[in-house]
């Protein structure tokens, strides 16, 4: 809603900003357990909503998947603030913050496909991704080589670059657990 003459926009309400957020959750699950070509009223039944709801918020399923991406990256940002402010140790907030960016990374490989479709407005996605969570992830590793858990001068987009590849072969099937292989390369990561 604009305020008529004024062209502010209203916040949205407390109900509305409710649903639009269960409405992204639900989509995420429903993206990774069934794919982003999922039907809209499987998202919408397990928001509680219904899907009049996800279209009114989302008018268009790229709307929506690029929504959802958005959001969890935002997620990943404020996991770093929090695990940075409340972890044990630096070193132990980066392994945090990690296990969380394997889960974003190994659910959104699912997303593949769509992201490098010829649809406009998933193009500026991996730049959103890399502004938003690339200083994350330098904020981490500068705390754990200031506090001497780590060696300094670890680069975040190479961490972030060879955790997107160890992520890569997940999902695949067999025994192989990212998140593990993951947390062998962090603990690599620690002084002696």
């Amino acid at each position: 809603m604009t305020d008529e003459g004024r062209g502010r926009t209203s916040p949205k309400r407390v109900d509305a900003r409710r649903n639009e957020v269960a409405v992204l959750e639900a989509a995420a699950a429903v993206f990774v357990a069934s794919g982003v070509d999922a039907p809209i009223r499987d998202i919408a039944a397990r928001a509680g909503v219904g899907t009049a709801t996800v279209s009114r918020h989302f008018p268009t399923r790229a709307d929506l998947i690029v929504a959802v991406y958005r959001h969890q990256v935002e997620q990943l940002v404020d996991a770093g603030r929090t695990f940075a402010a409340t972890a044990e140790s630096p070193h132990a907030a980066l392994a945090q913050w990690m296990n969380l960016f394997v889960d974003f990374v190994v659910t959104k490989q699912g997303l593949a496909t769509v992201l490098q479709s010829d649809e406009p407005c998933f193009d500026p996605l991996h730049a959103y991704f890399v502004d938003r969570l690339e200083p994350v992830c330098a904020q981490l590793l500068a705390a754990a080589a200031e506090s001497g858990e780590i060696q300094p001068g670890h680069s975040p987009h190479e961490l972030m670059l060879a955790v997107g590849g160890l992520c890569a072969a997940a999902g695949r099937g067999g025994d192989y657990d990212a998140r593990r292989v993951v947390g062998f390369l962090v603990a690599g990561l620690a002084t002696a």
